[in-house]
């Protein structure tokens, strides 16, 4: 017999029963029944009960054990009476009773309890995530991750795709987000960067002729951390095909990913491939408030900006006439609510760092609030009836300029979708968010930057950055979103030299500033490119809808805390003098605050 186990924890059935077998595992629980000791042992594939009385050797070895203590039993497998079976278990037919026990390696006191599902401090599960790992939901949901991952890899080669390996030290990138950089030793004062993403290698494959790339690709960005954001680093589903239009990665893509979410739906529903919507990005901006809408969401902003450009509301025609604008969220069925439930909305808003969120209230046809008072009857209830509201809705109001008054809509229209229990639930419901502005205004420089990625086609080519209002220039660049989160964002990309210069000239770079900055894909360009396009889907955040958590940590191995920091291995820790002085670099302190 194998000297650690002839079986694992969670491989025994009632046909098991008679034989002589050798288990080995962690001490789950233990309980004692005063005479006889009952302890579930626990390896990665499951549960045994183990079972040790007065005429056992093992009983008294195994009494003075505390949990999470490493042994080997071996023992003969009994079938449990009928009133003890336990039929959430797979082993619970039978349970193992001990005849000698080894220790393989003796727990300290826990700093965190393994068995149970209780809360417990941020920091103390990261620094001893090993032990963290071992609960049964994260062990569970890490290996959902690798079946995503692995089943993922499979409907990509199923469909002509080759998986590639691009280069993990690589130069600096414009993509939107700081670079981790790397010191070369051989090369003084010179720094590589951690690829933000494969953005520029992956293009290059197009060019050399290799048609389908995917990639699950680490990705690093030096930015903040945030529920749906890994600090340091993430991965992607990243890939590039050759000779396609945006509507061919749409139709290549949806199979897959809906294909992914059905099979890990565990019975909810998902958008079926070639059904997702296609939402232009002003529409979402207007009808959603965001770029990233939940669809489970049945309420759709609506804008009502003309309906107060002369009004006896003063607030808001003061407003709009100063260039504002103001959306209206719907809150139906809300008769029976007391004004409590608005003036907590209100509040809301105002805690969310917005001047406030103004409601008009109607019950049987009869509106309330100051809004309705000071707009009058008659033109409210013609706005509710051109809006298609009934007699017993609300409705909620933002306003100012348009970004502001968009964002807090959007955010207010998730709200009401909560507090009225309006989302959809048990579902997975896909968009596709098209035509992107290929430019926006930089407020902090005073000046355009390019609102997305950079390689991007502009729709209308070399002629739209030639005489077209720059910021009234789309992208062929395109976002899918699921339940609210971006979980893919792509692009068709530039692949003509002359355009690729005069997109970055108009924010500022020169000719030879994109030579310098992007040679190699420059270069390229002018050795026959072909169209190209492609997406990135994020891998953390499709396993995280899958598992049903609010936070990456919960799928993902070795996180970072909220600080960008590794509690278990100590890092970022410093560099020693010797290392510095090889890599040509002295730390330089930050200045502290005077006074």
């Amino acid at each position: 017999m194998h000297p650690y186990r002839s079986h694992t924890c969670g491989a025994l059935r009632a046909s098991d029963v008679g034989q002589t077998i050798r288990l080995s595992g962690w001490v789950h629980r233990k309980r004692d029944h005063g005479g006889v000791l009952f302890v579930d042992l626990r390896d990665h594939y499951g549960m045994t009960q183990i079972v040790a009385d007065v005429d056992s050797s093992a009983l008294a070895l195994l009494e003075g054990l505390r949990a999470e203590s490493v042994v080997t039993i071996e023992g003969e497998v009994k079938a449990r009476s009928e009133s003890t079976v336990n039929a959430g278990l797979p082993t619970g037919a039978i349970e193992v009773y001990a005849r000698s026990a080894a220790v393989l390696s003796r727990a300290e006191e826990l700093p965190l309890p393994v068995a149970g599902e209780q809360e417990y401090p941020e920091d103390v599960r990261l620094k001893y995530r090993f032990l963290d790992l071992r609960r049964e939901t994260l062990h569970a949901n890490i290996m959902k991750r690798t079946a995503i991952i692995r089943e993922t890899r499979r409907r990509m080669e199923d469909i002509g795709f080759t998986e590639f390996s691009t280069p993990i030290l690589t130069a600096s990138s414009p993509e939107g987000a700081r670079d981790f950089l790397v010191p070369s030793r051989i090369h003084a004062g010179k720094f590589f960067a951690l690829p933000q993403a494969p953005q520029q290698y992956k293009q290059l494959l197009m060019v050399a002729g290799f048609d389908r790339y995917f990639q699950i690709a680490p990705c690093f960005r030096d930015e903040d951390p945030r529920a749906d954001r890994l600090p340091g680093e993430f991965y992607q589903l990243d890939l590039e095909m050759s000779f396609v239009t945006q509507e061919e990665v749409w139709e290549t893509m949806e199979p897959v990913m809906a294909g992914i979410f059905e099979t890990f739906a565990e019975g909810r529903k998902v958008t079926p491939a070639g059904s997702f919507p296609r939402i232009p990005y002003a529409k979402a901006m207007l009808d959603y408030g965001t770029d990233k809408p939940d669809l489970r969401n049945p309420l759709v902003i609506r804008d009502v900006t003309a309906e107060f450009r002369q009004s006896g509301f003063g607030l808001f025609e003061k407003i709009v006439g100063s260039g504002g604008t103001v959306r209206l969220i719907p809150a139906p069925a809300t008769a029976d609510k007391s004004r409590k439930f608005f003036d907590d909305m209100n509040e809301w808003a105002r805690s969310e760092g917005h001047a406030g969120l103004g409601y008009v209230t109607r019950k049987g046809g009869v509106f309330g609030g100051p809004i309705a008072k000071n707009h009058g009857e008659d033109r409210m209830a013609a706005l509710f009836d051109s809006l298609g509201l009934g007699p017993d809705d609300g409705a909620f109001f933002a306003a100012g300029k348009e970004e502001q008054a968009a964002k807090l809509a959007g955010a207010a229209r998730t709200r009401v979708g909560e507090q009225l229990d309006l989302i959809e639930q048990d579902a997975f419901r896909f968009c596709w968010i098209v035509d992107f502005p290929f430019y926006e205004w930089s407020e902090e420089e005073k000046k355009l930057d390019f609102a997305h990625n950079p390689f991007s086609m502009p729709q209308g080519g070399l002629e739209a950055l030639e005489s077209q209002d720059p910021l009234t220039i789309k992208a062929y660049q395109y976002d899918m979103v699921c339940n609210g989160y971006e979980l893919a964002s792509g692009s068709i990309r530039n692949q003509h030299p002359d355009l690729m210069v005069k997109a970055f000239e108009l924010v500022g770079l020169s000719k030879a500033d994109v030579e310098e900055r992007f040679g190699g894909m420059y270069r390229a360009f002018q050795y026959g490119a072909p169209p190209h396009g492609g997406m990135a889907a994020g891998v953390d955040r499709m396993v995280m809808l899958l598992c049903g958590v609010q936070n990456l940590r919960e799928i993902t191995l070795f996180p970072m805390n909220q600080r960008a920091e590794d509690l278990l291995m100590g890092a970022p820790s410093p560099a020693a003098l010797k290392q510095l002085r090889e890599l040509h670099i002295r730390v330089v302190e930050p200045q502290r605050p005077q006074g």
